[in-house]
């Protein structure tokens, strides 16, 4: 299975007093036991790194993600990720720029997207992202 980790769950792993009793947090888990492959995207990273304060702590968390391949950004992608982030203004819902492209990149290249963002589900509404 191809799996993109968004910053949500992310961000309950990488917590200063450790990682959170989460069912996200089990289910990547589980899905690095099994050897699934897990996926970033160059948003994800960067959402996850802007959220420290010191240089030293994002260039440490920057190399322990190291290892998880980072899925292209192709004008494909970007493309679907407007059309995405209107067609949710067409249906009333709010939508970021950030999460459709996401949504986009893991619909793209064939991944379902773990996360805790209630977000996704709305997108996943209108759109065939497979959430994991």
């Amino acid at each position: 299975m191809r799996v993109l980790v968004d910053t949500s769950v992310w961000s309950l792993v990488l917590r200063r007093g450790g990682p959170a009793d989460h069912p996200a947090v089990a289910r990547l888990l589980d899905l690095l036991e099994s050897g699934d492959d897990l996926f970033l995207t160059g948003m994800v990273l960067q959402e996850i790194l802007q959220a420290f304060r010191s240089e030293v702590m994002a260039s440490q968390v920057a190399e322990h993600l190291e290892p998880f391949p980072m899925l292209p950004i192709e004008p494909d992608t970007c493309l679907a990720a407007a059309r995405l982030y209107r067609r949710c203004r067409e249906k009333g819902l709010g939508a970021s720029t950030i999460d459709c492209h996401i949504a986009a990149s893991a619909m793209a290249n064939d991944c379902q997207l773990l996360t805790t963002d209630r977000d996704f589900e709305r997108l996943a509404r209108i759109c065939p992202l497979e959430l994991a």
